[in-house]
């Protein structure tokens, strides 16, 4: 018999549901309301303070998981999936301090101090997101077109890291992006050093069409001489992995490089990564991965995804019932290489969204995914739902 825990349904998906059907129902000035918070305000000086945030709700269900035994492989859960907030300061043009903690993982986000300065570039100091893995280095949480970033720019983007870096945007249709991370991170983890560098290429942006290229790649080298490459199968609920290379030792460095991809026009947009990650090794044959993802997004009641600084934002509706989007990704990783069989997977996710005004955001998705690691194939479905509250 199948062994399968179900979490019960809670109250906050029903609270949130509840209140966006009202919100929905209400008069076109109650609707306001999710378009004006007051969160921030600003002084006669011109230093305005506030608070951000980004709360989320999510659900993930799984099927088709059965292992040889008769157990399920996964169980459905429902839970907080983040609650990142954020308080900061700053001068518009001048300068920028913030730090942000998500209370559901107990751990330090973004906490950082930014000077702008339009000759020579902006320079910021404190821990930040590593820029390869365009869905994840640039594109905030809050704002991706699916619940979960695709399977490789989970495996080989390093998540965030203690350091300092320069970012330029002062070449017509350029940004460069330089960076050195040292000490690991706030929380106490990822000790080591890291260079990395990204280049975006704009050769078209204007209101109604984007044409984005870029590269990015770092040099990793950790402390403990370990490299370990996994992914979720894009429902980031559970802490279970289909593929896994397990700890890989002397591990002298670890590579990553990135290539991106997007176009867009009108409501219309695609958008891609081909991503690498390489661990040379002292005591056994180097180790090398890769992965790759496409995705289209169709919004269906014609606004444009925003785009700004070489990133993509949420769609911001023109109409009082909000925005639709929906998407089509296809996603696959491979992390077999000589004797390490981390596995292979690949995905493919069907995802809609629904934007009520500035603030609140719902998403569906529903994943195929296909795994093959060593002597087991598991091919779970998968269906997620998310609430979303930003500011």
């Amino acid at each position: 018999m199948t062994s399968r825990h179900t979490a019960a349904r809670p109250l906050p998906l029903l609270a949130v549901s509840a209140a966006v059907a009202a919100a929905f129902a209400a008069p076109a000035h109650a609707y306001d309301l999710l378009n004006d918070w007051p969160t921030k305000f600003k002084t006669d000086s011109g230093v305005e303070y506030g608070v951000r945030g980004t709360i989320q709700y999510d659900t993930n269900h799984f099927s088709d998981d059965t292992l040889p035994n008769g157990n399920a492989r996964f169980d459905d859960l429902e839970t907080w999936r983040r609650k990142e907030t954020y308080l900061y300061a700053r001068k518009n043009g001048v300068w920028e301090l913030a730090a942000g903690y998500d209370f559901q993982s107990h751990l330090w986000v973004d906490a950082y101090f930014r000077l702008f300065n339009k000759k020579v570039g902006d320079f910021r100091l404190g821990q930040f997101k590593t820029p390869v893995g365009f869905e994840e280095g640039a594109i905030g949480s809050g704002s991706t077109t699916f619940l979960e970033r695709a399977l490789p720019v989970q495996a080989v983007n390093q998540g965030r890291r203690i350091g300092v870096d320069w970012t330029y945007e002062n070449l017509p249709g350029w940004l460069l992006n330089a960076a050195f991370f040292s000490g690991g991170d706030l929380n106490g983890d990822n000790d080591g050093t890291t260079w990395a560098a990204r280049a975006v290429y704009n050769p078209v942006k204007n209101e109604t069409t984007v044409v984005h290229l870029g590269v990015a790649a770092s040099v990793e080298d950790r402390d403990d001489d370990i490299a370990r490459i996994r992914a979720r199968p894009e429902a980031n609920l559970t802490a279970i992995r289909l593929i896994d290379t397990g700890n890989l030792a002397g591990a002298e460095r670890i590579r990553r490089v990135g290539l991106e991809g997007a176009w867009a026009q009108g409501p219309f947009s695609l958008q891609g990564e081909y991503l690498t990650i390489a661990a040379p090794r002292r005591t056994a044959r180097d180790f090398s991965g890769d992965g790759a993802y496409l995705y289209g997004s169709w919004v269906l009641t014609g606004e444009s995804r925003p785009y700004k600084s070489g990133a993509f934002g949420n769609v911001k509706p023109k109409h009082d019932y909000g925005a639709v989007e929906v998407g089509l990704r296809y996603s696959t990783l491979d992390l077999n290489d000589g004797l390490v069989a981390g596995g292979k997977q690949h995905d493919w996710t069907l995802g809609a969204n629904w934007y009520l005004g500035q603030h609140v955001k719902l998403q569906a998705n529903y994943i195929r995914a296909f795994s093959d690691k060593g002597t087991l194939a598991l091919d779970p479905k998968i269906t997620e739902l998310r609430a979303q509250i930003s500011f």
